[in-house]
């Protein structure tokens, strides 16, 4: 598997959508999923970026809805992350939690369900796990195995190149309970269809209503503490001017188009502070870090955003909101988003999908009159 990281490439890999195919296959582990999640969690490219992209193709909204569905989902998690403390439950407290550490064997891809431990291989590999295997394996830790959700969200994101705070804690926290109305479950069965594996004679191998188990599977017992820790590179000596505009780019912001045609400083901020509490592994950092690279002048700084600002005198800087920026001060932009009047809390996707959808399919309206 691979993941260019030139932006012309990038760009490229946008055009090679198929949304109708991809709304028919997604599911399935060998579907045709589009592979643009990391440039979209890095900030490369934006949901509403790709949507204006397919629709200039002549799709009609409604033959494309999964794959606008699914765009979508990402910027509900992402608004949530803005009025919801995502380190803690969104709607419910999880239930029949025994440990808040994480099963040895997910750790190991020893859990015995091949298609889950073939997917933690590939994680640990290639920094990416197919979205229905996440749910999979999200289901099997919280809920076969009951561990509490926040390491085992913390362990997967370490991992993905595509990681993304929002989507990574709002989708596990969806899985246990905790962000949703039940608990979600597959089955053997569920799992041999999308996975394409024929398992069978394991702890999932029985009807939905004897899920979960009312005991922790004997393979899922022993749990472990993890110590996550990112290594930032050396900061580099840097020369800013400060009677030019700075634009502070982040983990979450690594567009190369952003501000490109105005002269200042170009800073890639990477904090310690923010890394400490959201740690990434190397190889997922050095992927950002790649990406990083289609923006031109970029200077890396390592220390907070008051330590930029201080040591070089800096007065006028620009950054892109995210909930995760912690001290900044200066000119916020808001991130692109498919809707930028669909804003604040809403208890269910399905909610913010109907306001969005209805804005859309006017514009489409407007569009085709």
């Amino acid at each position: 598997m691979h993941f260019p990281t030139k932006y012309d490439e990038i760009l490229a890999r946008i055009q090679q959508v198929d949304p109708i195919i991809y709304g028919e296959t997604r599911n399935f582990l060998n579907g045709a999923v589009t592979y643009l999640s990391p440039y979209i969690a890095r900030g490369v490219i934006s949901t509403k970026m790709v949507l204006e992209i397919i629709l200039a193709k002549g799709y009609h909204l409604s033959e494309i809805e999964s794959f606008v569905k699914e765009l979508a989902w990402r910027d509900y998690f992402q608004r949530l992350g803005q009025v919801r403390n995502l380190e803690q439950e969104v709607k419910f407290p999880q239930t029949e939690v025994e440990n808040h550490e994480i099963p040895l064997a997910a750790v190991n891809a020893q859990t015995g369900i091949h298609a889950i431990d073939q997917a933690i291989e590939h994680l640990y590999t290639h920094g990416y796990m197919h979205n229905h295997l996440r749910m999979y394996t999200a289901a099997l830790v919280t809920n076969i195995a009951k561990s509490h959700w926040l390491l085992p969200s913390k362990w997967m994101y370490y991992h993905l190149l595509d990681g993304d705070f929002a989507s990574n804690r709002c989708s596990w926290q969806w899985v246990c309970g905790a962000n949703s109305n039940k608990q979600y479950v597959a089955n053997q069965e569920n799992i041999n269809r999308f996975a394409g594996t024929q398992q069978h004679a394991t702890f999932l191998d029985r009807p939905y209503d004897a899920l979960p188990p009312k005991k922790v599977p004997t393979e899922l017992i022993e749990t472990t503490d993890l110590m996550l820790e990112t290594e930032l590179p050396i900061m580099e000596n840097i020369q800013l001017d400060p009677q030019l505009p700075t634009f502070v780019y982040t983990y979450y912001n690594l567009d190369p188009i952003w501000h490109r045609e105005e002269a200042g400083n170009r800073v890639l901020l990477l904090d310690p502070t923010f890394f400490k509490e959201h740690p990434v592994s190397s190889k997922v950092l050095n992927f950002a870090l790649e990406l990083a690279k289609n923006i031109e002048n970029l200077q890396l700084f390592t220390g907070s955003f008051s330590e930029l600002k201080e040591t070089f005198s800096l007065s006028e800087m620009y950054f892109k909101e995210h909930p995760l920026n912690q001290g900044y001060s200066g000119i916020e932009e808001s991130r692109d988003w498919i809707s930028t009047e669909v804003t604040g809390y809403f208890p269910s996707f399905f909610a913010y999908w109907k306001q969005v959808n209805k804005e859309l399919t006017q514009k489409q309206v407007l569009h085709d009159h």
